[in-house]
């Protein structure tokens, strides 16, 4: 698969930012320390899963101290609902418990220290930056790794290629509008399996339908 030229990747990410101006992270939270917890939770699992989780546990446990006080037990039957239910329990657990001794229940903003706490990978600790801190960041998870490549935005066989080549191409101040504005097309309209290309309003310039034979 080529890339967009650079015109034709700015007027594409122009237009997904127009069409989505308020595109925001799905998952509900009150505090920055509750959005590290519902990422970390939606790792392999749909926010919409992690949504109908994290009410009652948040209400339980709504910050690192009171979270650590629960064992992996109760936590397990919390998050029961979603996927890798027993790893995330151990990981939230253990990951209040560092917060407290480390930081005072605190949610550092810092990207190194952020990935040294249990269960926080680099997708993870860039939302928290993002959404929390209000950072320009670009997370790359399944709906980014894959619309940026398909439709050609970059072209990168990883996840990590394809957010280092996304920092290159995108001007920096539309970084989290962007990453926001490509989960929410591909939530609705550029779907893993059988995309609405018929609908989209990309047809013109993306790649994949068709249009990499310049």
């Amino acid at each position: 698969m080529k890339k967009l030229k650079k015109k034709e990747r700015e007027e594409l990410v122009a237009r997904l930012l127009n069409l989505y101006p308020n595109a925001e992270c799905a998952l509900h939270f009150k505090t920055i320390y509750q959005l590290l917890i519902a990422v970390l939770l939606s790792a392999q699992t749909t926010d919409k899963s992690v949504n109908e989780v994290t009410p009652a546990l948040f209400e339980r446990s709504p910050d690192a101290k009171t979270m650590s006080e629960l064992s992996e037990e109760e936590l397990q039957k919390y998050l029961k609902r979603i996927g890798m239910y027993r790893t995330k329990a151990k990981n939230v657990r253990n990951l209040s418990i560092q917060l407290l001794e480390e930081y005072n229940g605190e949610v550092p903003k810092d990207y190194e220290k952020l990935v040294e706490l249990p269960g926080v990978g680099r997708k993870t600790a860039n939302v928290v930056l993002s959404v929390g801190f209000g950072e320009p960041r670009i997370a790359v998870d399944t709906h980014v790794f894959r619309l940026a490549n398909r439709i050609g935005i970059v072209n990168e066989k990883n996840v990590l290629n394809t957010e280092l080549a996304l920092m290159r191409v995108i001007p920096k101040e539309y970084w989290s509008d962007t990453h926001h504005a490509l989960i929410w097309h591909g939530r609705q309209i550029c779907t893993a399996r059988n995309p609405k290309c018929e609908e989209c309003f990309l047809n013109d310039l993306c790649l994949k339908n068709g249009l990499d034979k310049k």
